[in-house]
Order: C-alpha cells, then structure tokens, then sequence
C-alpha cells in the first residue's frame, strides 16, 4: 500500500510542477517569500480548513505577520500534523504596500503523507487577484492523509 500510495503523491506532485505559471508569475516580479505555520487537522472527504499563522519578509522592507485558513476541496481523507508552507510571493511590480498580500487566494492544491509528506499548493489572489504565490509552495507535515483538489487560502494582517 505504501508504494502505490507514494506512487500517487509523486504523480500529483509532478502535475503541479507541469502547471503553466499564472499571469502575474509570467510578467511580474519577486518581491519577497511568506511562511505559513499551519495547524493540523482531520481531512474531510471532501473538504477541510486549517488555521495559519504567516509571516512575509519582503526584500526592501520589515516583516509583516498574517493570519488565515487554508481550505481544500476535493479528496481529502485522513489526518496531517502541523507543518508549514514557503512561497515565493510574485507581483505586478516591486512597489506594493504593507498588507498588499491580505486577500483571498485560490488555485490548485496536493499533498499526500505518510510519516513525513510533501504538497503543493500554486495560489493566485492578493491585491486585485495579482499576487502570485509562486512557483510552487513546499508543504512539510507529519501524519497520514491524501488530498487533492483546489485550494482557498485566505490571508489577514496580524
């Protein structure tokens, strides 16, 4: 079981990494990363919701803390520990104010474990729906559970 199920997490993960980029991520500009510490929870069969607490360290300025969900709908059974998700945040231009990143975001989301497991979330949303979170985020969390589908995150200044 093990196999066919590490099987699948790498055939999720690999069709995340083949995603075109969004329009924001094509024409815009990196401008810093933000880190998601996310709670664990039980998966719902077809959806789930987990509380965040983030932090966005632009290049050109101080950190910024957010608060927020991550919701899954699609397959997702079982039970992940807490972990934590790193982007890269993309923009139209370098020039964004503080809280530009408050929003709600969405795109598509995988992740599969067992013992220690791997996801990806690719996420548009932000200002205006033209922050990319990008190119692909890298979940690390513990537990057993499978899930793919879309991703809503939602973010709000701390």
């Amino acid at each position: 079981m093990r196999k066919e199920f590490l099987a699948t997490a790498l055939m999720i993960a690999s069709v995340f990494a083949l995603t075109p980029q969004t329009q924001a991520a094509q024409s815009g500009v990196r401008i810093g990363v933000l880190t998601c510490h996310v709670r664990g929870a039980w998966g719902h069969l077809v959806a789930s919701s987990r509380r965040m607490n983030c932090v966005y360290e632009p290049y050109h300025r101080r950190a910024e803390r957010y608060i927020g969900t991550l919701s899954r709908y699609g397959v997702d059974v079982g039970r992940t520990n807490n972990g934590t998700l790193v982007w890269a945040v993309v923009a139209p231009t370098s020039n964004v104010g503080r809280t530009a990143l408050e929003g709600s975001y969405g795109g598509l989301a995988a992740n599969a474990t067992i013992g220690v497991g791997a996801g990806a979330n690719v996420l548009v949303g932000g200002l205006d729906r033209s922050i990319a979170l990008q190119p692909l985020s890298v979940e690390g969390n513990s537990g057993l559970a499978l899930a793919a589908g879309v991703g809503v995150m939602r973010l709000r200044a701390a």
